[in-house]
């Protein structure tokens, strides 16, 4: 019950008294033992601290009372509902989590199978993107990165000794089909049943993406890949080959990861492949480009949920979703515009594709402020896309601050969200800064953008597909094993994430990020963000103590 707007005064005073008779009655019972009372509700202590704030100008007396029981309140939680405090530890194991829980890890074909050039695949856009230098820092490419391809079976059992129930990886569509369609690569085919058969051999699940940033690059070279609306046949023929190959035994499948970073990084700022915006050097337009690329990613999305669900999901009886990542963004102050700006940002972002998939249309917020720049949705379009998910895989690393402003010397996507996004408040940090300078712990995000989600979309069926934080990609072995940093921050947010699903998340699984040091992409392998260290020249895996520590949680040894 959160307020994120200003409410009548009358009507915030009754949401505060029927909150703290709930809150007190719960407290009390909490107190005494009764076993089946819940602890105090987080999310309803939050709503208190909101309904407190915004009214202690025109209700300060009635209201005192409200803070002090909210003060009772809060010492009654205790260790429920609350941040983790510096050496603060809680103690989390499967048990803390609802039955069926599922714990796993993730890559990304590009990240981790290298072999760019063997065994029968065909260049991808970003094999062409890092030919340019200066792309990756000492121009480090994939063509190798941690040869999963030849070495899957060590990855595999490192998961085995973890304990995870499930791994998250991607398939190459070049490796499938090296002209993008046609001709099928009997090479890539069998690797990926190789790799399926040995997770299940091992009792891990497969979670199978279909499409993680490598398009192929004969697609763009042809019609300029997600630009056009060929590319529909096109991944729908793919995700088809997919389905009736590999669905026997792959029971869970995404669509795309993070269709939204690749709309605005391939064609907003050209950061990624294929490097188009306005003034960029393959040309672009970064007022339109990064609608019209969103748009094809969303529908092809939504193609081939309508196909797997038509064609293979009465006999196959597997679940699809898609993968979306979520900063969350808090707003600078408790403004009624930062509020806004704040909402802004999460609707440009997450709202972006959550909301059609939601409500078959995009945001208001977006359609007033993009206009005639944003596509639309065809009636038939529009009921494929609603609906389009069992589930949706939250990606989510890290939250900022957003304030109020309007930039009105370009039309962008990045400036049509009117908001200033920051990473400190007064000049204090919002967390403390990973290696990566956009990443900053700060777990209470987590929790938020859970909440929020569950509010705002009709409580979807969500997991945490991503998850981690990195550190320098220069640090020896000894020092890279040791890497208490990393664990702290996985206990800080699965415990932001206990919370959310206490407070009615629905949340089934949780995938950190990532197994191995991979190549990340234009960080090339000065960030590391693997549990499991491994040596460039020898490709020898090394479980740091992160590793050991997801091995307690998950084995109950905590």
């Amino acid at each position: 019950m959160l307020y994120p707007f200003p409410l009548a005064r009358d009507q915030i005073l009754k949401n505060a008294r029927e909150e703290v008779k709930v809150q007190v009655r719960r407290m009390m019972a909490h107190l005494v033992g009764r076993g089946s009372a819940p602890p105090p509700s987080r999310l309803s202590t939050l709503a208190l601290a909101t309904v407190v704030h915004r009214s202690v100008m025109a209700t300060a007396a009635p209201l005192l009372l409200f803070h002090g029981l909210l003060l009772l309140l809060s010492l009654a939680l205790g260790a429920h509902g609350v941040n983790v405090k510096p050496g603060e530890h809680h103690i989390l194991n499967r048990q803390s989590f609802p039955p069926g829980f599922v714990f796993g890890t993730a890559s990304s074909a590009y990240q981790v199978e290298g072999n760019t050039h063997r065994y029968g695949r065909g260049p991808c856009i970003w094999d062409t993107f890092l030919k340019y230098p200066g792309t990756t820092p000492d121009n480090a490419t994939a063509d190798v990165t941690v040869d999963e391809y030849n070495r899957y079976m060590d990855d595999v059992d490192n998961m085995v000794r973890v304990g995870f129930d499930a791994y998250r990886f991607s398939i190459s569509w070049s490796r499938i089909f090296p002209s993008g369609i046609g001709r099928v690569n009997k090479d890539g085919v069998d690797y990926y049943h190789r790799l399926i058969n040995y997770l299940l051999a091992n009792h891990i699940t497969p979670y199978v993406v279909l499409y993680h940033y490598d398009l192929p690059q004969v697609l763009q070279d042809q019609y300029n890949g997600w630009l056009s609306p060929r590319i529909l046949g096109d991944f729908t023929a793919f995700a088809d080959f997919c389905f009736k190959t590999y669905g026997d035994r792959v029971k869970n499948w995404f669509t795309i990861n993070e269709p939204r970073m690749m709309a605005q990084h391939g064609y907003g700022d050209g950061f990624f492949p294929p490097a188009r915006c306005t003034g960029c050097q393959f040309g672009g337009n970064s007022a339109t480009e990064p609608y019209i690329a969103g748009h094809h990613l969303l529908l092809a999305h939504a193609a081939a949920v309508k196909l797997y669900r038509s064609k293979y999901k009465v006999r196959q009886a597997g679940k699809i979703g898609i993968l979306l990542d979520f900063v969350w963004y808090e707003p600078l102050t408790k403004s009624v515009e930062d509020e806004y700006a704040a909402h802004r940002a999460r609707m440009f972002t997450l709202g972006w594709f959550l909301h059609p998939i939601t409500y078959g249309h995009y945001p208001e917020t977006m359609q007033k402020i993009v206009m005639g720049r944003l596509p639309n949705f065809t009636f038939e379009q529009s009921a494929m896309v609603k609906g389009s998910a069992d589930y949706v895989a939250i990606n989510h690393y890290t939250t900022y601050y957003a304030s109020n402003f309007v930039n009105a010397t370009e039309t962008n996507y990045r400036n049509d969200w009117n908001a200033k996004i920051s990473y400190e408040r007064d000049g204090v940090p919002i967390g403390k800064r990973a290696y990566s300078d956009w990443l900053y712990v700060v777990p209470w995000g987590l929790y938020k953008a859970l909440i929020w989600t569950k509010e705002k979309f009709n409580s979807p069926v969500m997991l945490i597909g991503e998850n981690g934080i990195d550190q320098p990609g220069n640090e020896t072995l000894p020092f890279a094993l040791y890497d208490k940093f990393r664990i702290d921050y996985f206990e800080k947010y699965l415990y932001e994430l206990q919370c959310a699903i206490r407070d009615g998340a629905n949340v089934f699984g949780y995938f950190a990020w990532s197994l191995l040091d991979n190549f990340e992409w234009r960080l090339g392998f000065t960030s590391k963000f693997g549990i499991v260290y491994v040596d460039r020249n020898t490709f020898v895996r090394y479980p740091k103590d992160s590793a050991r520590w997801f091995r307690k949680v998950i084995k109950n040894e905590n």
